[in-house]
């Protein structure tokens, strides 16, 4: 096929085909579990600890997920293998995956109502947008702290990987009326901070890593990378409990995420850090070891 191809409810098609029907539970309900993956030279990274996450998610928000690992596995390895051919050798894939609890019938006049079709499996592919993240390895990340605050989690368990983001939507247009480069790190209801829309958070304070709790945030595998790194490099890593005055007087501050791996935060709030400070930097030079490529490099090559 001479085109990017996509996956939906078992079947390969043109990604430009691939469409859902107005009455998925997706939309009408924004009951979506999805999880996104990236490659470095075309070879998925960490794809069974994203495959762990998004059947953790699908099971926790009720959304049933009848694919084996093993069939999963098979459709991303051939996304990728047949869209990397529309590609110059230089770029890299995201690879998402997403489920939703199927089509609510009696929004179009069907029968049935949620949950009661057959679930809604999809799978698709898109190249990185390097430019995107240009600025993270250029300068470092600026981030600002919005009224808006973290989903409770008694409502909805944060390490759902999911697409209920309005509360997302409403922050970064927040902080970015007043910083356009700005992008938001949310608080919990406590008060206490917990991540961004698109990374985790993290500083480091007398030399250790320190990570809101697990259970505040999502689990990111880029997180789970970056601990595995500090024990490599004897770089201590804990989990606390953060207020914002703890990480305006922390030494430094970083994101790590699955597009880029691991930036430095230039400034939180009225507080400047070195970007990269002396720990981010270890880090990003192990992360780029294990990437076997440099991550900023490739990022910052981009036209």
């Amino acid at each position: 096929m001479s085109a990017p191809l996509a996956y939906l409810n078992g079947r390969f098609l043109p990604q430009s085909a691939a469409c859902l029907p107005l009455n998925d539970a997706g939309f009408v309900m924004g009951a979506t579990v999805t999880d996104l993956c990236r490659t470095f030279r075309f070879r998925l990274f960490r794809w069974a600890d994203h495959l762990r996450r998004f059947r953790h998610g699908c099971e926790s928000a009720r959304v049933p997920q009848p694919l084996s690992d093993d069939k999963l596995t098979s459709v991303a390895e051939r996304l990728v293998e047949h869209n990397r051919a529309f590609l110059p050798p230089d770029v890299d894939l995201a690879v998402v995956v997403f489920a939703t609890p199927g089509v609510v019938g009696y929004y179009l006049g069907e029968p049935g109502g949620a949950g009661d079709a057959s679930p809604t499996l999809g799978m698709h592919t898109f190249p990185l947008p390097f430019r995107r993240y240009r600025r993270l390895f250029e300068e470092g990340a600026t981030l600002a702290v919005p009224g808006v605050r973290h989903v409770p989690r008694a409502c909805v368990d944060p390490r759902i990987k999911q697409r209920s983001r309005l509360h997302w939507w409403l922050a970064e247009n927040e902080v970015r009326a007043q910083t356009p480069t700005a992008m938001a790190l949310l608080l919990d209801p406590d008060g206490h901070v917990t991540e961004t829309a698109a990374a985790n958070f993290l500083i480091v304070m007398d030399g250790v890593v320190v990570s809101p709790p697990a259970t505040a945030i999502l689990g990111g595998i880029s997180l789970q990378v970056t601990r595995e790194l500090c024990r490599q490099l004897e770089v201590g890593f804990a989990e606390r409990s953060l207020a914002v005055a703890d990480c305006v007087a922390a030494d430094e501050a970083m994101l790590t995420s699955t597009p880029f791996g691991l930036a430095p935060v230039r400034q939180l709030e009225e507080r400047t850090f070195a970007a990269p400070g002396p720990v981010s930097a270890r880090l990003m030079c192990a992360w780029n070891d294990v990437a076997g490529l440099d991550i900023g490099g490739q990022i910052l090559a981009a036209p």
